[in-house]
């Protein structure tokens, strides 16, 4: 569950963490990597989002699926789990957010 989340919430905010995580393995300048990420967030953030949402909604299925709870009563019965899902990937969306965004302000 954790890391089906997880990945959802990367994956919407990869528009971010990718040029931060190329800043900080010193692949390039800092001030490169705000650009970037400026650029990638004012222009195709909710692209990011849905991809991100569109993940999730795999990684949900795809695990229903594998237990046989692919049916309304399957999701029913796994509602709360679902909401802790949706929870946490919005968790680590606004984290990964407020973290690129902190590091910005050092470029």
């Amino acid at each position: 569950m954790w890391r089906m989340a997880i990945t959802g919430g990367l994956v919407g905010i990869l528009c971010c963490v990718g040029p931060t995580a190329l800043a900080l393995l010193g692949l390039v300048s800092a001030s490169t990597a705000f650009v970037w990420a400026t650029d990638l967030y004012d222009n195709y953030a909710w692209w990011f989002r849905l991809g991100g949402l569109a993940v999730l909604v795999l990684l949900v299925w795809w695990n229903l699926r594998r237990r046989n709870q692919c049916t309304i009563a399957g999701v029913h019965r796994w509602r709360w789990q679902l909401l802790a899902v949706l929870a946490i990937a919005a968790g680590t969306y606004a984290a990964l957010y407020a973290l690129t965004t902190w590091l910005g302000t050092f470029a």
